[in-house]
């Protein structure tokens, strides 16, 4: 992903990941799509598109479908009386599904944008024929990658609104700080200080370390996830410029109305004038497609880093020792390790589980996250784990220190879901 805020060069998506061309590969190709479609299916089920004639009408059960009319039967449903009651004021509520229906397709519009920019990035046609297995990207979405659509259109409120900003302190912040720590005199002497972002996102945080002066390399394996935070990093024309409602869909514990519809504006930040605004002092930025462990396993990456910051990431192992394996690979010696974040394991329901059973003729550092096996760790575990695999540890946030913070949550809401995300800081042994 270069700096440059408005790329016209065609292989962009190229720079997500060196050489390697996820359009020359069936299985990563067919991966590329689904999330293209997922975007699609977003941006074609908004209402004000469900009128337009398509082939594919099967699409229509999604975001209004399963969010406005699923409730509009349930809510005629119920007893005459009770629902005529309901639908006028004070309650309205089937004006307030209009309203709903309206916010689908103003998120819809950023879903459209996405889809524009991505379609464009890898050179593919809006309208692909279908008999073409290179470019025929229409109905491969299923629901999953639609609801992980919806998610990553969530995710903007954290990342890139003025009103995710709490979320975004409780987690950046001590990076960046940790950064200027241990290399501000360094930097300050225009040494470039290369840090990697593994798990980037929507490249909020790989954007705030470069405009702090330092370079950083992004790396993300979910499709998702690059073609939004390349929409946002390179494609937006200004602060501000798109409405998002980031829970519109959220029906339960809710104090008003008004709450469930409210409006952030995107970007709070608009990267491409920062990068004008710094006059030469914005770190070199780019990203990377492909499986963390995989990539900066590799001989090309061995001590290329000064540092790796991991924010919200090392749960996402199904076996952290490759992390800690793919990271001490990867830094210079005395490197350090920057990590914020909880420990939900996202593999804690074996969902990466093999038939093979992790038997020894299976075993390759090539499956990286897809290789069989999960095992779920305490804190106290992964400070030992990463002691021992050549790392001391020089900072840890006292647990009764760390600050809440959620996750894309309503501050308003009900229910508040809060983690305390651990804090800590390890240098890679220089003879470990």
């Amino acid at each position: 992903m270069p700096s440059d805020p408005h790329p016209d060069e065609p292989d962009e998506a190229r720079s997500w990941s060196g050489d390697f061309d996820p359009l020359a590969d069936h299985d990563e190709r067919q991966v590329l799509f689904a999330a293209l479609d997922s975007f699609r299916c977003v941006a074609l089920f908004s209402v004000s598109s469900r009128y337009i004639a398509d082939p594919n009408r099967q699409y229509r059960r999604t975001a209004h479908l399963n969010t406005t009319h699923r409730r509009r039967q349930a809510f005629y449903a119920l007893p005459s009386a009770h629902w005529q009651m309901l639908a006028e004021p004070p309650f309205s509520i089937l004006d307030n599904f209009s309203r709903v229906d309206d916010a689908i397709d103003v998120n819809a519009e950023i879903a459209d944008a996405i889809l524009t920019t991505g379609l464009a990035s890898f050179g593919l046609p809006a309208t692909p024929d279908p008999a073409d297995p290179d470019q025929s990207w229409h109905g491969t979405a299923n629901s999953s990658e639609v609801n992980k659509a919806h998610s990553t259109l969530r995710q903007f409120y954290r990342d890139w609104s003025a009103e995710g900003k709490p979320e975004r302190d409780v987690c950046y912040a001590p990076v960046l700080q940790d950064l200027r720590d241990e290399f501000g005199e360094r930097t300050s002497s225009s040494e470039e200080i290369k840090v990697l972002v593994p798990g980037a996102g929507l490249g909020r945080l790989v954007f705030e370390i470069c405009n702090a002066g330092f370079a950083a390399e992004g790396n993300e394996i979910s499709y998702h996830q690059l073609l939004a935070s390349s929409w946002i990093l390179n494609h937006t024309t200004g602060a501000q410029q798109h409405t998002l409602h980031p829970f519109a869909l959220h029906f339960s514990n809710l104090l008003s109305r008004d709450q469930q519809l409210q409006t952030v504006r995107i970007p709070d930040t608009h990267p491409g004038t920062a990068m004008m605004q710094a006059q030469g002092n914005f770190g070199r930025m780019s990203m990377s497609a492909a499986d963390f462990t995989v990539l900066y396993s590799s001989p090309s990456n061995e001590g290329m880093f000064d540092a790796v910051a991991t924010v919200f990431f090392i749960d996402t192992a199904p076996n952290l020792i490759r992390y800690i394996e793919a990271i001490r690979h990867c830094l210079k010696p005395d490197g350090v390790w920057i990590n914020v974040g909880p420990l939900l394991w996202h593999f804690e329901d074996g969902s990466n589980a093999s038939s093979h059973g992790g038997s020894r003729e299976t075993e390759s550092h090539d499956q990286g996250i897809g290789e069989p096996g999960n095992v779920e760790l305490t804190e106290a575990d992964v400070f030992c784990l990463v002691e021992r695999m050549g790392f001391a540890i020089e900072k840890r946030q006292p647990a009764d220190d760390r600050p809440w913070c959620g996750y894309i949550q309503d501050p308003n809401s009900m229910l508040q879901p809060l983690y305390r995300p651990s804090h800590w800081i390890a240098r890679k042994k220089k003879n470990p």
